[in-house]
């Protein structure tokens, strides 16, 4: 059997790399376009680059910025940027993919979220924003495709050490830790392998998963 092709957005990411290592090591062939190579918000730099591969079994919706700012300041172009590559990107990406996932009548989306989405903290309402129209996003896909075998997940990794949080100040990281009912983040390595697992449960679809000790209710 040929190898399964994944395709994993924002490729230059601490996760996508981590995605890129593990997917390889359980058999899969990797694209894993960075920014540079691959601009999310595009539609037709999107199409070209899903055009140029005959086949994709799995798409990570990965891709994503942040520029913080509370509302009363924030620009029209940073609420833009946000939406446009977290949550247009998502969208672009898996229209483009889902044409030759209902072909195939096989293939699975998994949508990268975040916590952001369940509990918005100030100043990232463009980021807050984006990454809850990708769970709206995920369960309305799913239902969509699921027809024809397509499956759609959504992963809220957690807060993992990565370049983009790196830039989170020490208090802020501490405030965020003490959410944590077991008092320690996620580590990168971790989500990824859940991530990998995920593709392999053929029968779960349309479903949200956190993967930290934040509590939240469930009505």
């Amino acid at each position: 059997m040929k190898p399964k092709i994944a395709l994993i957005t924002g490729g230059g990411g601490d996760l996508a790399l981590e995605l890129r290592s593990q997917l390889l090591a359980a058999g899969y062939e990797v694209l894993a376009p960075t920014r540079v190579e691959l601009d999310v918000s595009d539609a037709a730099a999107v199409d070209l680059f899903v055009k140029g591969h005959a086949r994709i079994d799995l798409l990570i919706n990965n891709a994503a910025v942040t520029e913080d700012r509370t509302i009363s300041r924030m620009s029209e172009a940073e609420w833009d940027h946000v939406l446009d590559v977290n949550a247009k990107g998502a969208f672009l990406c898996a229209r483009s993919v889902l044409r030759k996932m209902l072909r195939q009548r096989c293939g699975h989306i998994i949508n990268i979220s975040s916590y952001a989405a369940l509990r918005p903290p100030v100043g990232q309402a463009n980021y807050a924003s984006a990454k809850a129209a990708l769970i709206a996003l995920t369960q309305s896909l799913a239902a969509e495709a699921g027809g024809r075998s397509v499956r759609v997940n959504c992963v809220l990794p957690g807060f993992l050490e990565t370049k983009m949080t790196k830039r989170v100040s020490d208090s802020v990281r501490e405030r965020a830790k003490q959410a944590h009912v077991l008092g320690r983040f996620n580590r990168v390595c971790d989500a990824a392998r859940f991530i990998v697992f995920l593709d392999t449960m053929e029968a779960v679809s349309g479903q949200v998963f956190q993967l930290d000790s934040r509590l939240r209710p469930w009505c």
